[in-house]
């Protein structure tokens, strides 16, 4: 498993001197702007769905879903490229959500990736990883609100989207994971 994702990381760039180089020309680089344009524009079209079905739409984590496929189907440096990028970019289009918690969920995001690369070395199972990543990264985003609604930085409740509907959206994250990485290794 660690096998995988390390040859991943390594297929578009190269370490010389201490500085990273990036072969734009690549598959795997050119897969991932392309991915990383259809993230955006999923996150760009989320508002209007939203309106148009008349569903709240974000209730299935649409930055989320796209982390996870970025973790797995592209690299570590993508996924933290649209960790840090996705809730910027939803701020910058509809103005949500406000500022203190869009670094939030940049904070939440950022560290899911951390974790998931981390843990996936550590637990040699990417399900179990992409499981634990989202549970911690979560605990982290819910005691740092906790943390801002009680100082009075945020005025908003605690929990936006029903904890259920989290809990249904992270088996889902991990199911995917799992089937995943059992294709991937009967690839090998």
């Amino acid at each position: 498993m660690d096998h995988y994702f390390v040859k991943k990381f390594h297929q578009n760039t190269t370490i010389m001197n201490n500085t990273i180089s990036i072969n734009l020309r690549s598959k795997a680089t050119v897969s991932a702007v392309i991915f990383d344009l259809l993230a955006l524009l999923f996150i760009y079209f989320i508002p209007t769905l939203s309106h148009m079905l008349n569903v709240p739409v974000y209730f299935i984590e649409p930055m989320r879903i796209a982390l996870v496929i970025a973790m797995l189907h592209t690299t570590k440096r993508n996924a933290y490229i649209l960790a840090l990028t996705l809730p910027i970019f939803s701020f910058l289009i509809s103005a949500h959500p406000i500022v203190p918690k869009m670094l939030l969920i940049t904070a939440e995001l950022s560290l899911n990736v951390f974790l998931f690369f981390f843990l996936v070395k550590r637990l040699n199972s990417a399900p179990l990883a992409i499981l634990s990543s989202i549970i911690l990264s979560k605990g982290f985003y819910y005691l740092v609100k906790f943390v801002l609604i009680s100082s009075a930085v945020m005025a908003t409740g605690l929990v936006g989207i029903p904890l259920i509907a989290q809990l249904i959206m992270t088996l889902i994250f991990t199911a995917y994971c799992w089937a995943f990485y059992k294709r991937s290794t009967s690839k090998e």
